[in-house]
Order: C-alpha cells, then sequence, then structure tokens
C-alpha cells in the first residue's frame, strides 16, 4: 500500500507533484484561512504523513489522533505551534524549513514602515471613494523617513541586521537594541548604532521589532514602551505577534501616544482586534513576511523532501532536533 500524506493548506503543486511520486497525497482546499482543528484531526487518522504550514496549531489532540503517524513535516523554522514534547514522547520525527525567510521578511517591514510613514492605505481608501485633496494639500501629510531615526528591537539578528541594510538607502540612523551587544566590527558592517531599549524607544521615528518570541519576550512590548515613544512615532512588527502586549498598543494608539502602527503579526492570529481593524492610522496584513511566490515554492519543495523521506522510511534532510531550542 502507497503511504498517505495530509496537506492543511495548498501549496506549490510541484511540490504536491513530487510528494504524489512515491504517495497519495490529501491537499486541504481551503487557502483563505488556517484548516480548523477538526478538520486536521479527521485529515490525519487518514495519513501517515502530516504536512502542515507555520499558522498550524498541532497540538496533543491532533498529534494523538493517529497512533501510527510516522511523522509531521512542517513549513516553519522554529516550531512554536506545535507539540514538540508530545512528539518527541511519541517518537514521532518532525522535519521543518532552513531560515530562508530573511530577505523576503525584511522586505516586508520597510514595505509595512513606508505605508505607515507616508499613509499609503489611507490615500488609497480616498482616491477609491472619489476624494482627491490634491497634490500639495496637507490633508495626508506623513512622515518622511530620509534621514530620520529607526529603531529595531532585537536587531542584531539576520532579519534585523537586513533592514539595517536597506534602512541605508534612505540615509537613516539604525539604532539596535538586544540582551548581547555586537561586536563593534559587526555594528560599523551593518550600520548599526548599540543603545539601551529606553534610548531606543525615546529617540526613534519608527520603532521596528525583530526578537524572537520566547519565554522572556512575551509581552516584552507594553504599555511602558509605548509611553517612552515619540507620539509622532510609528511602531511595527513583523517578528512575532505576542511579543506585543495588544490591548496596550490599541491604548497607546487610541490615545495618540504613537502616531500609528504596521502590523504583520497578531497576538492571537488569525484573530485580529476590532479596535485595530476600525484605525485608519494602522497597516494590517496577513503575516505576508514571507510571501513571495518564487520563496514560498522553495520552501513548499524543501517540505516536500522532508514528506517523502518520512513517508518512504528515510531520513529526512531537515530532521528537527528536539534536544535543540525551539526557540
Amino acid at each position: 500500500m502507497r503511504p498517505r500524506i495530509f496537506v492543511t493548506q495548498p501549496i506549490a503543486q510541484d511540490a504536491v507533484d513530487m510528494m504524489r511520486a512515491v504517495a497519495d497525497v490529501e491537499v486541504h482546499p481551503d487557502a483563505t484561512a488556517p484548516i480548523a482543528k477538526a478538520t486536521m484531526i479527521e485529515g490525519v487518522k487518514r495519513a501517515d504523513v502530516l504536512v502542515c504550514l507555520m499558522h498550524d496549531t498541532v497540538d496533543a489532540d491532533v498529534i494523538a489522533a493517529n497512533p501510527t503517524l510516522k511523522g509531521i513535516a512542517w513549513m516553519g523554522i522554529h516550531p512554536q505551534l506545535i507539540d514538540v514534547k508530545a512528539m518527541e514522547r511519541r517518537g514521532i520525527p518532525l522535519t521543518n524549513i532552513p531560515p530562508m525567510v530573511s530577505e523576503a521578511t525584511a522586505d516586508m517591514a520597510m514595505a509595512l514602515i513606508l505605508a505607515c510613514a507616508r499613509r499609503v492605505l489611507e490615500g488609497d481608501r480616498l482616491v477609491r471613494a472619489g476624494i482627491y485633496p490634491g497634490g500639495q494639500s496637507n490633508y495626508l501629510a506623513g512622515l518622511g523617513v530620509t534621514g530620520k531615526t529607526i529603531g529595531l528591537i532585537g536587531g542584531g539578528g539576520r532579519i534585523g541586521r537586513l533592514v539595517a541594510k536597506r534602512c541605508r538607502g534612505f540615509d537613516m540612523r539604525v539604532l539596535y537594541s538586544t540582551p548581547r551587544r555586537k561586536p563593534e566590527a559587526e555594528e560599523r558592517e551593518w550600520g548599526l548604532i548599540y543603545a539601551s531599549i529606553d534610548d531606543l524607544l525615546k529617540e526613534s521615528d519608527i520603532v521596528s521589532v525583530h526578537s524572537p518570541l520566547r519565554d522572556d519576550t512575551y509581552h516584552s512590548i507594553g504599555a511602558r514602551e509605548f509611553a517612552l515613544m515619540k507620539p509622532t512615532a510609528y511602531f511595527v512588527n513583523t517578528s512575532r505577534g505576542p511579543i506585543v502586549d495588544e490591548p496596550a498598543l490599541i491604548a497607546a494608539l487610541r490615545s495618540g501616544a504613537i502616531a500609528g502602527a504596521g502590523l504583520d503579526v497578531f497576538e492571537h492570529e488569525p484573530l485580529v482586534p476590532a479596535e485595530l481593524l476600525a484605525m485608519s492610522n494602522v497597516v494590517l496584513t496577513p503575516h505576508l513576511g514571507s510571501a513571495v511566490a518564487d520563496l514560498r515554492a522553495a520552501m513548499a519543495r524543501i517540505v516536500a523532501e522532508n514528506a517523502v523521506a518520512l513517508a518512504t522510511g528515510k531520513t529526512p534532510p531537515n530532521l528537527f532536533d528536539f534536544a535543540g531550542p525551539t526557540t
């Protein structure tokens, strides 16, 4: 009997074809929303291997749904939504993808920075509503980013450094704050200026988050941090939603403590607070950091290779190390 693979959402067709060469593949057809837990469980019951995406929550119930599950191939780097302990107890292998989304995520951060600061979405809405204030109207005057100061929280990592590289093109002063300061040579190479988190927040015209989600970074950006920011400053998050205390962010936006925000991630994805949806000075995108067609296709091929190996009893090329860090 051919092995069976269940995929939680449509992925690149060549990746599906790669898996179908060795297995019967069932793909959940809805690409507009993360798969419901009950639907995932039913799919897992019919499969030897589960292929899931970064936004899928694979908890102990999902893992327990099939006592003969051979493995899970996950399209992500750090398995924060997968119960790795339950998998380890069962001896079920897990695969992931290498860190390959940094450039695309840095691009997304810059897109949000420019969209917020130059009030792009507000202008789009006006034009569509038949309102055209005029080429020299102050109605949508925003923040020019050239020569301004940007603060990168967690900016010493891969994505933060790439955002700093892009900011050079705008002659921006780039502050960064991390638990461990980078060597001076590395700071010079990337054009980074080290600052304490408080100084970064006080001095920056734009604050962009690039920290990993860990116990110590959960809600690390809250009311105190927003109170330190300039009322003319913009806040951007392309990292992980739970790093930010969302009610505190909403309060800061509502009170005018900060000028606006650009958010690609949310605390309880896919749920977005109604307050944020109603704010015209907030740009909201549905976790598009890696949403580049050729990148997503490459990610899918890697996941397919992992799934084929799991289904056929071979060692996958990207086997997750349960003994290593999960963040």
